[in-house]
């Protein structure tokens, strides 16, 4: 498993969250090539299972994301 070890930055505050999804529910948007915007960083944590995520300027180095390891997503960096 290739596994993230970013974390986020010592002053993150939370803003705001997306509702839970699923694989039946899951936002199409989230699928497809898109970024956070310039100074918010996300924080995809996963509950149960796990998913694959992928840099759009590394697609080579496919992360995986579980329960025990959430992805740090950088600002302006395009993901999917």
């Amino acid at each position: 498993m290739n596994y993230q070890t970013a974390t986020l930055p010592e002053n993150a505050n939370l803003v705001g969250s997306t509702k839970l999804m699923n694989q039946e529910t899951v936002v199409p948007g989230i699928l497809k090539k898109h970024l956070a915007p310039k100074g918010k960083w996300g924080y995809l944590v996963v509950e149960t299972g796990s998913l694959q995520y992928i840099w759009e300027d590394d697609p080579e180095n496919v992360l995986d994301a579980d329960s025990d390891h959430p992805i740090v997503i950088y600002p302006e960096r395009f993901h999917h």
